[in-house]
């Protein structure tokens, strides 16, 4: 099954049998983030990334820093472990990472979500890249990702769909970022940026990859 297939078999599943009223929430809390215009402010390709330094699953410190160093840095900001749409395109991405190495690039996922949720899905989509705690999606509000839950959603997400972000992340602010990748080259400037206020969109990675071959070819053609 293609990606994108997947993606809608996944949306068909979970919507199809969710009442009317819950859909209903969701739908609007959806429609009224991509009407709040965040789309238009996260951070753009020739903009400068903002640097980080957090802990991955297994509580090692992880500097942008260092990640750019060895090369070209790739982010992907997704939403946690209990999202479906997230674990499909995970999943998806990883195959994509021998690709990435080769094309001088290292992959990192971003979350908000604890280092024992990071291991979580990591072990479940059995990922071959690492994955940072962002606390209180810090660095995803210097991208302009960050956005707040509506009372509505969150009191679904918590008493009918048992997902509690609190519990998720160690913090009552039940925020997320909206899913984005980004590709940084080693001056911090970004050279590939895609973002949607709607979480079930997820792109497949060729575009990305056309932007990692070409940045390869000009610094071999520099060098």
């Amino acid at each position: 099954m293609e990606f994108q297939e997947k993606l809608e078999s996944i949306k068909k599943r979970i919507e199809g049998n969710m009442p009317p009223s819950y859909l209903k929430i969701m739908h609007k809390a959806t429609h009224d983030l991509e009407e709040s215009g965040i789309e238009g402010g996260v951070l753009k390709m020739g903009q400068q990334a903002p640097s980080f330094q957090m802990i991955n699953q297994d509580g090692q410190t992880v500097a942008s820093e260092d990640l750019l160093s060895k090369g070209l840095l790739v982010l992907t900001f997704y939403r946690g472990v209990w999202c479906p749409y997230c674990n499909a395109d995970l999943a998806n991405l990883k195959k994509y990472v021998p690709e990435i190495e080769q094309n001088g690039a290292t992959l990192v996922g971003i979350s908000p979500e604890q280092p024992q949720f990071l291991k979580k899905i990591i072990a479940m989509q059995k990922l071959n890249f690492d994955i940072l705690h962002d606390e209180r999606n810090a660095l995803a509000a210097q991208f302009n990702l960050k956005f707040y839950y509506p009372g509505d959603l969150k009191a679904l997400y918590r008493d009918k769909f048992n997902i509690n972000l609190e519990v998720q992340q160690g913090n009552d602010e039940w925020a997320l970022p909206m899913p984005a990748r980004f590709v940084i080259d080693q001056q911090g400037i970004i050279r590939y940026a895609e973002s949607k206020a709607d979480y079930r969109n997820r792109p497949n990675p060729d575009a990305l990859m056309e932007v990692l071959k070409n940045l390869k070819i000009k610094k071999n053609t520099a060098s």
